[in-house]
């Protein structure tokens, strides 16, 4: 039985001022249970006009990155804005930087400053290249970081010239993964040693962390051949390092089924011969073994049509099915038209759906056994929960007011929120 209870980090206060895709720190945060506020300036994140679909109005970036929070606009150029900030800083844990480097400190309210108000906040700095570096103040969209860390590599037309291909975001993803990481690290030391510290996460160091096979492997490589080879179960040639350089593979290929697609992995030979039992054909085993491990069978042409013509006979759900009756690494290939379909992410990752969030949206890929998702909040109007907020910090009423009328503090036209 599952039951519903707070999120991991309830009772964690986050202050968000962040920009784009870095906002993704916050939602991460959010969606595990912390109180996020999102402090938006005077006509808000332009989040909200990036990018496409655009649903009920708004770019889908908005509705994804800025879930699981609040919103309050502040002017941070106004005196009475800045000490709504401070205030906000004393009450949290954290504070989340996603701007250009030093976005903060030029307002005054650099790591020194938030520090003086409060000994335990970290703060959090999320930019493209960080904030050191002959890179630091380069501006760059996401795939910049992408491209620099070398899993973005150009695709060429006809006439030679380059172009950007489809190809999947990892800086701004995963650099969101590891200040999140690092946050909760950070919260639980300041929490027993009563000091927080200010984190510095580059979205571009996070892409070619990401990318650390090929980086390290073709480092690896500069060393003499006798202490660096390729893989002995492939002759020991040195193949480029890292996921790429399959296109000989056999035994760990893409094949085409009746209706699709799957990936076949068999080149651990346990695996190559349940496959070949499984299909009637220890023919084909008798005759390749290969080695225990790592054994890719590279080059083989005719056993690479062999196998053509066993996986063409059957659909992509019936091999799947077989993978797992004959344990044998045989997994469905999806693209983003059909994931949804699939039992797998049914299952893993429920819709957050439309009819709440204005777009289907997935969760963050976190389960604790035994409970319930927490359900994030909606993404919110920019300075939606102003007023509210205020009230939190135990401003009364004719203040509230005043900063609302200043417009040191904003909230969206016609607001039923009420102070």
């Amino acid at each position: 039985m599952r039951s519903p209870e707070p999120g991991l980090l309830a009772g964690l206060r986050v202050v968000e001022c962040t920009l784009l895709e870095p906002g993704s720190v916050g939602m991460i945060l959010g969606e595990l249970g912390a109180d996020v506020v999102k402090v938006e300036p005077p006509g808000g994140d332009y989040v909200r006009t990036l990018g496409w679909p655009f649903v009920d109005g708004v770019s889908i970036l908005h509705w994804h990155v800025n879930k699981a929070k609040r919103s309050v606009q502040v002017d941070l150029r106004d005196p009475d804005g800045v000490a709504v900030f401070e205030d906000l800083v004393r009450s949290a844990d954290v504070v989340v930087e996603g701007m250009r480097p030093g976005a903060l400190a030029r307002r005054g309210l650099g790591y020194d400053r938030l520090r003086a108000l409060n000994p335990r906040v970290v703060l959090c700095s999320i930019s493209g290249f960080g904030a050191t570096g002959p890179y630091r103040d380069l501006p760059s969209h996401g795939v910049g970081f992408d491209a620099w860390a070398g899993v973005a590599p150009p695709a060429y037309r006809e006439d030679g010239t380059p172009y950007l291909p489809d190809h999947a975001t990892i800086g701004t993803k995963v650099g969101a993964v590891w200040a999140a990481l690092a946050i909760s690290a950070a919260v639980l030391r300041a929490r027993t040693s009563g000091q927080g510290c200010h984190l510095d996460i580059a979205q571009s160091d996070a892409a070619a962390y990401a990318n650390w096979l090929p980086i390290e492997g073709t480092q690896a490589y500069r060393r003499p051949e006798p202490e660096v080879t390729g893989n002995p179960a492939d002759g020991g040639a040195r193949r480029p390092a890292g996921p790429g350089g399959m296109e000989p593979a056999v035994r760990y290929q893409y094949y085409a089924t009746e209706d699709g697609h799957v990936l076949f992995m068999a080149s651990e030979q346990e695996f190559w011969r349940n496959f070949c039992e499984g299909v009637g054909r220890l023919d084909l085993y008798d005759a390749h073994p290969g080695r225990r491990y790592g054994d890719h069978a590279t080059g083989e042409v005719a056993l690479r049509h062999e196998i053509a013509a066993i996986f063409a006979t059957r659909t992509t759900a019936a091999w799947t099915e077989f993978g797992l009756e004959r344990n044998c690494p045989i997994v469905p290939v999806n693209d983003a038209a059909t994931i949804a379909a699939d039992p797998q992410f049914a299952d893993r990752l429920p819709w957050l759906p439309a009819r709440e969030y204005h777009a289907d949206l997935l969760p963050i890929p976190v389960n604790v056994v035994g409970t319930e998702r927490v359900r994030p909040r909606v993404a919110p109007q920019p300075g939606e929960h102003s007023a509210e907020i205020l009230g939190e910090l135990g401003y009364p009423t004719e203040r509230i007011a005043a900063l609302l009328a200043s417009g040191a503090v904003t909230r969206p036209p016609h607001s039923e929120e009420q102070q």
